[in-house]
């Protein structure tokens, strides 16, 4: 039975990591996928070095798409999601990256890309909440969607060998992860919803949307992305042989009471560090920071959702 016009009316575009599809034919996929779901031709754009994702997704809403899908990694989606976001249009995903971290705590497939096109294609609007993080206090704001880290897990991120996590995927992140265990702890001051600020002597700081990584680890257990809160973890190990401790209490999924972990929740949080540390926002290495505010952007980002 023929498409009716309606239908047919519905459009999609998809911005593109080229780097991300090498063995991939995301334009068949996705051409196949409209066609059989009753969506018109698709509009494919290509992210840039110079621009991973901001002009293209400001092309697609100009030409008025009702969906936009995000093919690549954690960078693209967060650089498409940053532009989405309090638009009304929906972001789908198609994973093609190492970690697809919204993707997994978002219950979707990570591993066919025609069955994450079709999910993505059929799925129903799903309102999801994004933090927006003021660095440095410049006078623009940057978003992101799953996680972002300071201090030991943004040096990892930004330290990975090149090419290594295309041929291992997320077992570079180890590899890294063991070059940068040595260090020394960095002062630092941590305010919640406006509170007296706490002090701290820390390897790293990292901050939620939600909370599952690769390998079944929760870094933050129970966390949602539609509960209008942010999760926050401190992690201060004694020394080298003090990360067990951190692992360890990370295994017991924030059930420790080693002061190795801390955790935080709220709807805001400052956070001022004594010197500069790394930065990462959902894998994407940003540079060195010394003070940063976090908000929660509650129920901004429409996901397509294609879960019960």
């Amino acid at each position: 039975m023929p498409q009716s016009s309606s239908a047919l009316s519905r459009r999609v575009a998809v911005i593109v990591n080229p780097l991300k599809c090498k063995t991939i034919d995301v334009p068949q996929i996705v051409g196949t996928a409209c066609a059989q779901e009753g969506w018109g031709k698709p509009l494919l754009l290509e992210t840039t070095a110079e621009d991973p994702g901001t002009g293209q997704v400001q092309h697609a809403l100009a030409d008025g798409v009702d969906l936009v899908i995000a093919a690549g990694g954690d960078g693209t989606v967060r650089c498409v999601a940053q532009c989405l976001k309090n638009t009304g249009i929906a972001l789908g995903l198609l994973p093609l990256g190492t970690g697809n971290l919204l993707a997994r705590n978002l219950g979707l497939d990570i591993n066919d890309p025609v069955v994450a096109t079709r999910e993505a294609l059929r799925g129903t609007k799903a309102a999801i909440d994004v933090i927006e993080m003021i660095v440095d206090h410049a006078t623009t704001k940057q978003t992101f969607v799953v996680m972002a880290g300071m201090g030991f897990d943004a040096s990892v991120m930004a330290d990975m060998k090149e090419g290594l996590k295309d041929v291992v995927g997320w077992l570079a992140y180890i590899e890294a992860g063991i070059r940068k265990l040595p260090g020394r702890p960095v002062k630092a001051t941590i305010a919640i919803d406006g509170g007296t600020p706490t002090a701290h002597r820390l390897r790293g700081v990292m901050i939620g949307n939600c909370g599952k990584l690769q390998g079944g680890v929760e870094i933050f257990p129970g966390a949602r992305f539609d509960d209008g809160i942010l999760e926050l973890m401190t992690v201060a190990p004694n020394g080298t042989f003090g990360w067990l401790a951190v692992l360890a209490g990370l295994l017991n999924r924030g059930k420790t009471k080693d002061p190795s972990i801390q955790y935080f929740r709220g709807k805001r949080a400052e956070i001022s560090l004594a010197g500069p540390q790394a930065l990462q926002l959902d894998g994407d290495a940003i540079g060195e920071v010394s003070h940063v505010i976090l908000t929660v952007d509650a129920g901004a980002l429409l996901v397509q959702k294609f879960w019960s």
